[in-house]
Formats: structure tokens, sequence, C-alpha cells
């Protein structure tokens, strides 16, 4: 891409918006920088929403895989699909309200009510339709201890009556929760969401202990305190440099009314939830026989549920895939086989194992801190504030502090994917 007259759709939005000559200044914009590559994507965040969400501006740093996420969001959020678009923001704000987000859940309530949602749908999960709420259990399950999806569970939700669910509906639904769930861990990691309600903590008192190879390596239980909220929730707004010199009124008049509907439509996520003591559990360890551990050789990404979901909900396998790939390849100080750790040891947190892994090298490369961190972003993030569990690499750039994050963030998104789809391959073929 050499400039912005190359991005046609871009540009042609651009004059819709603005009058000339601003639109031709827009279009002079060359991008072939990576800090202009992320002025461009603000740029399109503007002219498409009036404002830059502080998760985008968080994942600035890392353009490509900037892209490949916004493009996902918007897809699963805004573009064709089975699922009526205030269906989606609902679906997203019941996934958001699991892990207490406040940030998540009162944006996208601002974004129900913008696509014509019926406002007292916001007053709680029983104000809500009842096909809505039969996604709860799953809901809560995905999101908590994911290993315990069954068939029978996509069973109840795909049965004969009038709250029935198609297959593509709850395939579309069912990546809305993976999606929210695993933004939920990235917007904790980065101390995103500055006004969370604290979490009840688990039945012992402190958050969970850390998987079985942990103990071999030194780690005892670890209690984390729950950081105090702070009184009022920040909404951060980034302007591009592009505008500044040009004061445009309008845009400042349209990120001052956005946040205040944000601020407006804040709802409490515990309106929204059910069971609120259900939570991560230690998944059974490999001594005890009562969950069955996901084999990725029986079951894998690649193999079966890029081709399920691709099939079911059409193009969303491609743009998963390349933001998997995207994270994963990015440039950055970590080894490969230090991002690879940090991936196949939150699989193994959320009862996912790979044959052909030596997961001695989990305990090499991860240290005890650092491990920690991973385990509470990834399967317990609103009882985590960054004051309380930083990330230990003091020398690290805010960029690879943020690749961390991201990596957790699209482990924690496969695995639940995998999880789910894998549900429903045993439905099909029941």
């Amino acid at each position: 891409m050499s400039c912005l007259q190359n991005n046609s759709v871009f540009y042609v939005l651009i004059n819709q918006r603005f009058p000339p000559p601003l639109s031709l200044l827009f279009a002079q914009v060359m991008v072939n920088t990576e800090k202009e590559r992320v002025s461009l994507l603000f740029m399109k965040a503007l002219v498409s929403r009036g404002s830059v969400d502080a998760v985008s501006q968080q994942m600035a740093s890392h353009p490509q895989y900037l892209e490949s996420f916004l493009r996902t969001q918007h897809y699963i959020l805004h573009m064709d699909g089975p699922l009526p678009l205030p269906y989606r923001h609902y679906i997203a704000i019941m996934a958001a309200a699991r892990h207490h987000c406040s940030y998540l859940v009162s944006l996208h309530s601002a974004q129900f009510l913008r696509v014509g949602g019926d406002p007292l749908w916001l007053q709680g999960l029983e104000a809500a339709p009842p096909r809505l709420r039969l996604l709860d259990h799953i809901n809560k399950v995905l999101a908590h201890q994911p290993w315990l999806t069954a068939c029978s569970h996509i069973q109840t939700l795909l049965k004969t009556g009038e709250q029935c669910w198609s297959l593509a509906e709850l395939v579309q639904a069912v990546v809305l929760l993976a999606h929210c769930h695993s933004l939920c861990s990235f917007v904790f990691g980065c101390g995103t969401d500055t006004d969370s309600v604290p979490l009840p903590k688990s039945p012992n008192g402190t958050p969970p202990t850390f998987c079985p190879f942990d103990a071999a390596n030194g780690n005892a239980n670890v209690p984390l305190s729950l950081a105090t909220p702070s009184e009022h929730m920040t909404r951060r707004r980034v302007t591009n440099q592009a505008f500044i010199s040009y004061k445009l009124k309008h845009q400042r008049l349209t990120e001052h009314n956005a946040e205040e509907e944000e601020m407006m439509y804040f709802a409490d996520p515990s309106r929204f939830i059910t069971d609120p003591d259900f939570c991560y559990q230690e998944f059974a360890r490999r001594e005890e026989d009562h969950f069955q551990v996901f084999r990725v050789q029986d079951y894998s990404w690649e193999d079966h549920g890029f081709s399920l979901v691709n099939r079911l909900y059409s193009d969303i396998g491609h743009l998963l895939d390349d933001r998997f790939r995207s994270v994963t390849t990015l440039p950055s100080s970590h080894s490969a086989d230090l991002k690879r750790a940090i991936w196949n040891y939150i699989h193994c947190v959320l009862g996912i194992r790979y044959d052909d892994y030596d997961y001695g090298e989990v305990n090499q490369l991860l240290e005890r801190d650092l491990k920690l961190y991973i385990k509470a972003v990834a399967c317990f993030p609103d009882a985590t504030k960054t004051s309380v569990c930083p990330l230990p690499w003091a020398p690290l750039k805010p960029s690879e502090r943020i690749h961390v994050n991201l990596l957790i963030m699209e482990a924690r998104l496969q695995a639940e994917l995998l999880y789910a789809l894998r549900a429903i391959t045993q439905y099909m073929i029941a």
C-alpha cells in the first residue's frame, strides 16, 4: 500500500464525511512507515466511529496485528452474518460481564443502543429475550472452565422450539463470546479497565493455583489481592497528528459526544451474569481422572477447527487464522521458543496438551513471576491489576509488554474456540 488513494474504500469514506480541501489532504497522506500505517488505521476508526477506542491505542505499537484484529472485530460485529446487530453487541456485553469488565460492558452497551437495541434489555439479563438468556450457560463455561463444554450444551441450544438457535447463529455467537472473553484478558492485562467491579475470590480465598508442573519448579500458591477500584472510569482518546493542526471542531464534538454516550449508558456488569461464584478452577491434575485432557493431536485448529468454523460462518476462519499467525510472527525480542512456551502454557492451564512438546521448556523459559502474570491474565483477568501483578520484565519496552498480552489473548481465544468447535463437531456427527 503506497498511499491512501490506493485504499479506494477509505478514500470514498473520507470524501463522504469531509469536504474538500480536507479530503484532498487526507488522500495525500503516505503510509510507507509503521507510524503512518497506525495513523491510517486510526483515521479509519475516526471516520467509522468518530473515536479511537483505548484497546486500539494499546495495540498501536503493533500495526500489523492491529489491522488483523480490527478487521476480524469489524466483521463479527458489523458485517453480514446470521445474527442481528443488537444481538451481537448484547452477546458481547454478556461475555464481558463474566469478567466484570466495565470498559467493554459500557462500550458495547453504547453500541447496542446505536444499532437500535431495546434499552430495556440493559436493565439486566432477565430483561433480554429468552433466546439470548439460553446462551448464559455456555458463556459461563467458556469464560471460566472451557473444558466443561459438551455436546449436550450444543444440543440444548439447537433443539427444536421457538427459542432454538440455528447452527450458523450459534457459531457466530460462540466466536463472539470467545473473542470478548479473550479481549477482557487484554484489557485487564494492559490496565485499560480502570473501574472494574471486584470479583469474588476462589473458594479457598485466593486465585487458583498453578499448573501441575509449576510445583516442580518451586512455584507455590501465590495470593493475589484485589486492587481497590478507581472512583472514576477513564476514557482516553487519541487524536491523530494529521488532524491536530486543523483542530476540527466536528471531530472534537463527535469524540465528546461518544464519550458522554458511553458514560451515560454505563451498565453494572453484575446485571448480566448468573451464578457469580462460578469461576476458574484448577484443571484436574493428570493423576486424577475427572476430566480428559484435550489433545491437539486429536482435534486441532489447523486440521479441524478452521475448516468447520469457516464452513458454518463464511470467511471468519481466514480472519481468525490471520490473527493467530500475525501475533506469533510479530517482530520481537522474544525468541520463537519463548513465544511457544507462553502459548502452550496457557493452553495447558486450560486443559489442552501437545504430545510433541517438551513441557520442561516452560519451566526453563518462563520465570515464576511471569507464569503468575500469564495465568492470572488468561484465567482470572478480573482479579488482576497491573499494580498488583505487573509484568515482571522491567527492561521491556512498552511494545514488548503489549506483545506478551497479545499472545495471552490469542492463545486463550484459540483454546475457547477449540473446545466449542469440538463440541459442535461431536453434535454434528452424533
